[in-house]
């Protein structure tokens, strides 16, 4: 999944495929994660915010099925 950077001490990217509604986010430890059935809205939220890890912490960690990406 192709993903953007973002300006954020906590987040390094966003990835989002619609068609699935899976959200890619690349933390800037490194680590990624996925989110499942995450709503176009709430990416688009994600994008816009002025924090985008408070907007990650109050609206998706916890919030939505998860998986962590092994790393390659």
């Amino acid at each position: 999944m192709k993903r953007r950077p973002v300006e954020s001490s906590a987040l390094a990217s966003v990835g989002y495929d619609a068609a699935n509604g899976v959200l890619e986010i690349e933390f800037t430890s490194g680590e990624v994660y996925r989110y499942f059935a995450v709503p176009p809205s709430v990416h688009r939220g994600l994008l816009a915010a002025d924090s985008h890890g408070r907007f990650f912490r109050e609206r998706i960690r916890e919030r939505y099925p998860t998986e962590r990406v092994p790393r390659r």
